[in-house]
């Protein structure tokens, strides 16, 4: 079953900036969708519109068959909204935060203790029951704001860059929590990532946005098999050594700026193994000082810099 579906969508605001430029993408029931863009795609907006906050300016915007402007008030009590700021009362303990949220949705009181008990012991929350919520760290604030955003059991949760901020532990452990609120209670997860990683670990599908419209759509190896191509990758002892060697190698290799990455140069193969004996020969003839060469697989990260690298005039 389609539990999002957006087709042909046009968001343009009074001021004539165009957000959203003709937008098409479909979220399954029960997977998890991300959204990659950089800033300016029209990645907010979007979301806006999915929680009916903002309506569009033409298009058609359903979840679960219902019109997202028309039918608001019935859309909002199937979803929750996780946003980059925590909806936390600091003041409150852990429980009375989340039976505070299990009152706004009128949920009633067994039902709402009984969710609150398992959504605790689910998200390892027990252990910090005695503690004051404002001595929380930011990775167990986000999760208990993703709990209590859970007691009303929405079927679709939207998460707008949850793990941002976070150190490396924190992100996976984030990461283990959505997967299982996917797996255990079936929740349609909409996702806003600027980690390619992340949405690499744990996407069932990843949409690229780009001036207002996707420009791919599929499964992360669906979207690794665009660049239909090997990657020739250059290594060098630092950031500085491979800018330096980087202007060197420009018109020789045909690079493009999107082609440095900090310490490496990574760029497309067209001719597979002569175009590595020829990289070879001209790094040895010139005394290019290189750590490693060698062919590699395409990465998340080089479809979405091949997609979105281009001179372009995007909107916020």
């Amino acid at each position: 079953m389609t539990a999002i579906y957006v087709n042909d969508l046009v968001k343009k605001y009074k001021s004539g900036v165009v957000a959203l430029n003709g937008l098409t993408l479909t979220v399954r029931e029960g997977e998890i969708f991300s959204l990659l863009g950089e800033n300016g795609a029209g990645k907010s907006t979007l979301i806006n519109i999915l929680t009916t906050y903002l309506s569009p300016t033409s298009g058609t915007v359903t979840l679960f068959g219902k019109d997202t402007y028309g039918k608001a008030a019935e859309i909002r009590s199937k979803i929750s909204c996780v946003a980059q700021r925590t909806s936390i009362d600091t003041h409150l303990s852990l429980t009375e935060n989340m039976m505070f949220q299990s009152k706004l949705y009128k949920v009633p009181k067994s039902e709402a203790v009984n969710r609150m008990e398992m959504l605790i012991s689910c998200f390892g929350l027990d252990k910090y029951l005695n503690d004051s919520v404002s001595t929380y760290s930011g990775g167990v604030k986000r999760r208990l704001d993703i709990a209590l955003n859970l007691m009303s059991k929405p079927n679709v949760l939207f998460l707008d860059e949850p793990t941002v901020g976070m150190d490396i532990q924190s992100r996976m452990a984030m990461w283990d929590m959505v997967k299982k609120i996917r797996n255990n209670f079936g929740t349609t997860i909409f996702l806003t990532t600027h980690y390619l990683e992340e949405a690499d670990q744990l996407s069932d599908t990843i949409c690229i946005m780009k001036n207002g419209k996707e420009v791919i759509q599929g499964s992360p190896n669906l979207l690794r098999e665009h660049l239909r191509q090997d990657m020739l990758q250059i290594s060098f002892s630092g950031k500085k050594e491979a800018e330096n060697y980087f202007k060197a190698l420009k018109g020789a290799l045909a690079l493009k700026e999107s082609d440095l990455r900090q310490n490496k140069i990574l760029t497309s193969l067209k001719r597979g193994q002569s175009d590595l004996e020829k990289t070879i020969r001209l790094l040895l003839e010139h005394g290019i000082p290189f750590l490693g060469i060698e062919i590699i697989q395409p990465t998340l990260e080089d479809v979405f810099i091949s997609l979105t690298s281009e001179n372009r005039k995007e909107v916020s």
